[in-house]
C-alpha cells in the first residue's frame, strides 16, 4: 500500500482516469453499435462525424490506440458509404 501522501493521491488520480476511461470507451461502443445498426444512409451520415470524434478523443487520450481508431473509422466509412451505393 502507499505510503507517500504523493504516492496516495496518484492512485486516487489514476482510479477517477481508469472510471472516466471506461464510461467513454463504452459510450463510444454503443454509439458504434448503434451506428452500424442504422439501415439509411442519411441518418448514418449525420450521425458519422460525432461517433468518429468520440473515436478520436479516445485515441488522443491513449485509451485506444491510433492505428485501431483508424482502423474503426475506416470500417464506419466503408458501411456508410456502402448504404448509399445499395439504394
Amino acid at each position: 500500500m502507499a505510503n507517500h501522501k504523493a504516492t496516495k493521491k496518484d492512485v486516487r488520480q489514476a482510479e477517477k482516469r481508469r472510471d472516466r476511461n471506461r464510461y467513454n470507451g463504452k459510450t463510444t461502443r454503443n454509439a458504434i453499435r448503434d451506428l452500424r445498426a442504422i439501415k439509411e444512409q442519411k441518418e448514418a451520415g449525420e450521425k458519422m462525424p460525432d461517433v468518429a470524434s468520440m473515436i478520436d478523443k479516445l485515441a488522443k487520450k491513449g485509451v485506444i490506440h491510433k492505428n485501431k481508431a483508424a482502423n474503426l473509422k475506416s470500417k464506419l466509412a466503408k458501411k456508410v458509404n456502402a448504404l448509399a451505393a445499395a439504394k
